[in-house]
C-alpha cells in the first residue's frame, strides 16, 4: 500500500470545494481549488445502439450537449464537467464510442467559443469484461476494445479517464446476498485489488502517452449494489454500511497507480479517499435519484469537488429535456456551496454541518460518512500493512462506529438489525490474520465455476 498517512487529518479540512491536491484542467477548471463544479452525466432513452441506429444515437448526444451547455451558460456556471459513460455496445465497438466523444467535444468547444464556458470531458467506458462467464479480465476482445476506446478518447481530447471496473464482482454479488463478510473482503480486497492494479497500470500508460489524467474508479457495482439491496430490504443496512467502508480499499488502488482525481461520482467511498490521498472527488446524492435511491442525499455533498447527478436518460420533462433540467439543479446546488465558501470557512462548515446532520442519524450508511467517521475509517486503512488487512480494519472500524452511534442514541438502527453488528464482528474475528492463509481459506469456499483464479494471479492448490 502506497498511502501510509492521511492527507487530511483535521475534520474541519474535509470540506466540499477544497482538496489539498487540486487538479487544474487545460481550460482552467481548478477542481478542488475553492469552487464546486457541476458534473453532468447522461445516457440515451431506451433504444438500440448498432450501426443502423448510430445516426439517431449521434443526434441524441448532439442535442444533449448543445441544450445542456446553453443552459449552463445562461445560468453563468463557472464551469462544467461532462461525463460520458458509454453503454456496452459503444465499448464493444469503439468506433461508436469515439463518434460520440467527437460530438461532445465539438459541442463543448462551441460553448467555450460562444459563451466562454469552461468545460472538461470525463470518459468512462463500460467495463464489458464481466460479459464473459466466468470473466476474462486480462486479455481478449473485451479488454482490448476497452483499451482501444480509452486510447482513442484520450487522443481526441477526453481529459479525464475513469471507469466503473468490475474485478471481483462475480463473487461479490453472491457474498452480498449471503451477508458473508469474508467473501466480500475476498472479492474486494484480494480479487478487486489485483484487478485494479493490472487495470490502472494500463490506464496510466495511456494517460502518459496522450497527456491526459487518470481520474479515478468506483466500487459502484459493489457498494451501490449493497445500498440498493438494503433500500429494497433484501440485506441489512448495517451490512451495506460496512461493505461501503471496505470498498474504499479497492478504489484506493487507482490512486496508488497514478489516478489524481476527481474520483468517479458514484463512488460514495470517495470521502475516505479524499482524506487519504488529498485528491479532489466527485460526489452524487439527491440528484442521483434518477438512477437509484439512497439514504445519502445531502451528506454526500459535504465532500464534493464536483457535484453530479448520475446517469439520466434523455427524455422530455415538462420544463425540457432531462439532462438540461438536471444540470440546472446541479448548478443551483453548486451556487449554494460556492456562496458558503465565498463567505469563509466558518460559513462553509455551517453548511457542511447541516448537510451531514440532516442525514447522519437516520441510516447506518450515512453515519459512516460523517467527517469523524470518515477520518476514523481512513486512519484504519492507512495503518494496515496490506490491502487484505486494510479491508478487515475498515470493517471493524465501521462496526465499532455503528455500535457507538447507536449506543449514544445518535444513530437510528432498526431493532432487527442491531444484533447483526455482533454477527459481523464474529465473522471478522474468525478471519485469519495472514493474507495468504485468508486466500487459501476463501478459495476453498468460493464457487470455482464463477471465477478464474488465474485472472487474479492466484494459484489453485
Amino acid at each position: 500500500m502506497k498511502f501510509r498517512q492521511l492527507a487530511i487529518t483535521n475534520s474541519d479540512d474535509l470540506l466540499f470545494g477544497h482538496a489539498p491536491k487540486p487538479l487544474t484542467t487545460r481550460h482552467g477548471l481548478r477542481i478542488g481549488g475553492g469552487l464546486v463544479y457541476p458534473e453532468l452525466n447522461f445516457t440515451l432513452p431506451t433504444m438500440e445502439v448498432k450501426a443502423t441506429t448510430m445516426p439517431a444515437v449521434a443526434r441524441q448526444y448532439r442535442e444533449i450537449i448543445q441544450d445542456a451547455l446553453r443552459r449552463a451558460a445562461e445560468l453563468e456556471a463557472p464551469g462544467v464537467v461532462i461525463e460520458f459513460e458509454t453503454v456496452p455496445p459503444m465499448t464493444a465497438t469503439p468506433a461508436f464510442g469515439l463518434e460520440i466523444v467527437q460530438i461532445l467535444l465539438a459541442g463543448m468547444e462551441e460553448a467555450r467559443r460562444q459563451h466562454g464556458l469552461r468545460t472538461v470531458l470525463r470518459m468512462t467506458p463500460n467495463d464489458n469484461r464481466e460479459f464473459a462467464r466466468p470473466p476474462i479480465m486480462r486479455s481478449g476482445e473485451h479488454w482490448e476494445r476497452m483499451l482501444e476506446l480509452f486510447e482513442g478518447s484520450a487522443r481526441a481530447g477526453a481529459e479525464l479517464l475513469s471507469i466503473e471496473s468490475v474485478g471481483g464482482k462475480e463473487l461479490h454479488d453472491e457474498a452480498l446476498m449471503h451477508c458473508d463478510l469474508g467473501q466480500v473482503i475476498f472479492a474486494l480486497c484480494v480479487l478487486g485489488v489485483r484487478d485494479m492494479e493490472f487495470l490502472w497500470k494500463a490506464l496510466a500508460d495511456i494517460a502518459r502517452r496522450q497527456g491526459v489524467v487518470c481520474a479515478g474508479d468506483t466500487a459502484c457495482g459493489f457498494g451501490n449494489t449493497a445500498m440498493v439491496l438494503a433500500e429494497q430490504k433484501m440485506i441489512p443496512r448495517v451490512f451495506a454500511a460496512v461493505v461501503r467502508a471496505i470498498t474504499a480499499v479497492r478504489t484506493l488502488v487507482a490512486y496508488e497507480h497514478g489516478a489524481v482525481g476527481p474520483g468517479k461520482d458514484c463512488g460514495y467511498e470517495n470521502p475516505f479517499l479524499k482524506a487519504i490521498t488529498g485528491y479532489p472527488m466527485a460526489m452524487e446524492g439527491k440528484t442521483a435519484a434518477c438512477a437509484h435511491f439512497s439514504p445519502l442525499g445531502n451528506i454526500a455533498a459535504a465532500y464534493a469537488d464536483t457535484w453530479s447527478n448520475e446517469s439520466v436518460q434523455n427524455v422530455r420533462l415538462l420544463a425540457g429535456m432531462a439532462p438540461t433540467c438536471y444540470l440546472e439543479q446541479l448548478v443551483y446546488d453548486c451556487r449554494l456551496m460556492n456562496r458558503a465558501l465565498a463567505e469563509g470557512k466558518a460559513a462553509a462548515l455551517t453548511l457542511r454541518r447541516w448537510l451531514v446532520d440532516s442525514d447522519a442519524g437516520l441510516d447506518p450508511q450515512a453515519w459512516i460518512l460523517t467527517p469523524d467517521s470518515v477520518l476514523a475509517i481512513a486512519r484504519a486503512i492507512v495503518a494496515a500493512p496490506d490491502h487484505y488487512q486494510a479491508g478487515v480494519a475498515a470493517a471493524r472500524c465501521a462496526v465499532d462506529l455503528l455500535r457507538a452511534g447507536h449506543a449514544a442514541g445518535s444513530l437510528k438502527i432498526l431493532p432487527r438489525e442491531v444484533g447483526f453488528l455482533d454477527t459481523m464482528a464474529a465473522q471478522l474475528d474468525k478471519l485469519p490474520s495472514d493474507e495468504a492463509a485468508f486466500i487459501a481459506r476463501q478459495m476453498t469456499l468460493a464457487d470455482a465455476a464463477k471465477y478464474l483464479p488465474s485472472e487474479y494471479q492466484l494459484r489453485v492448490a
